[in-house]
């Protein structure tokens, strides 16, 4: 089992930064791809940012690539989400995601976070 929980969401201004965290506990094994989703209001969920949190490797969806920046810290499990360059388009409630394949199907994954709102006005 694995047990996701979000951080760090809020309200900025456009052109402004935030961080997201997630925190994992559990089976490290059934969550070596950590992934950001987001969704707003009227829209399907869609990924952002993924990593594979055994090798260090990134993924990006086209829409945050040079903005968004996922990262890891091994010693404390958690994955956070850097946010630069902030745009009311970004608005959404962005959830951590778990699977042991990656990707930004959102069927793919089985464990998920509940979610943080990040708001962005213009």
């Amino acid at each position: 089992q694995v047990h996701l929980v979000e951080s760090g969401g809020g309200s900025v201004q456009a052109g402004g930064s935030l961080i997201l965290s997630c925190a994992r506990s559990g089976s490290t094994v059934s969550s070596s791809f950590l992934t950001w989703f987001r969704q707003a209001p009227g829209k399907e969920r869609e990924g952002v940012a993924a990593i594979d949190t055994e090798f260090d490797t990134t993924f990006y969806a086209d829409s945050v690539k040079g903005r968004f920046t996922i990262s890891q810290d091994k010693a404390k499990n958690t994955v956070s989400l850097q946010m630069n360059s902030l745009q009311p388009e970004d608005t959404a409630v962005y959830y951590c995601a778990a699977n042991t394949v990656g990707g930004f199907g959102v069927r793919e994954y089985h464990y998920w976070g509940q979610g943080t709102q990040v708001t962005v006005s213009s």
